[in-house]
């Protein structure tokens, strides 16, 4: 669908996506791979029902590097094996009314070096090696931020959907507490109209 569009036109820059999934669907994103690229998908579900997806990798081929069922969160890194375009699936499939919202990460190939006479066969000046450091710092600390943001936005809908159950909850008890104060009622009325 248009996700797949997306996807590709966001791959230039970045390759995280949150989608929503509905009940008993599958969606599926495709990435063109350079053979003897290492790539890793993460994913994590970030809301609905129990957390949990069906996720499925295929190689040009059809084959199946990655496959498994009703996980909350997962990593799995791989080297492209040939040329051609790699297929990764989410599934809701096994549930009938609840829809999830998916979170994942994919990452093809090493990041582009800094400098790029990196290679060179001088050593970097003590200004550039800061910078290497400082930029992998940034490269840490933006990876804890999301995750950070995943679990926030799980904790958020968790604290949701507790609250919720308890206002029902509540609302049930007020209503049998109703219910059984006025069968007293009629109850001791009758009781004492018969005495009479």
């Amino acid at each position: 669908g248009w996700l797949t569009l997306l996807l590709v036109a966001c791959a230039a820059w970045a390759s995280e996506i949150t989608f929503e999934l509905p009940d008993n669907a599958k969606q599926c994103f495709y990435e063109e791979i350079v053979q003897g690229t290492k790539c890793t998908l993460e994913f994590q579900v970030i809301t609905g029902g129990h957390y949990d997806v069906d996720c499925r990798l295929e190689d040009p081929d059809g084959i199946v590097l990655y496959k498994e069922m009703k996980k909350q969160y997962d990593s799995f890194t791989f080297t492209a094996s040939r040329n051609g375009t790699y297929k990764f699936c989410f599934s809701n499939e096994f549930s009938t009314f609840t829809h999830k919202t998916v979170y994942f990460d994919f990452q093809v190939g090493e990041d582009p070096p800094l400098f790029p006479s990196e290679n060179r066969a001088t050593a970097l000046t003590q200004m550039e090696s800061a910078c290497v450091s400082i930029h992998e710092a940034l490269k840490s600390v933006i990876d804890y931020q999301t995750h950070f943001r995943l679990r926030e936005a799980q904790g958020r809908s968790r604290a949701e959907d507790l609250n919720t159950r308890v206002a029902y909850w509540s609302i049930g008890e007020a209503i049998i507490l109703l219910v059984v104060s006025i069968g007293q009622v009629f109850l001791l009325k009758s009781f004492f109209s018969d005495k009479r």
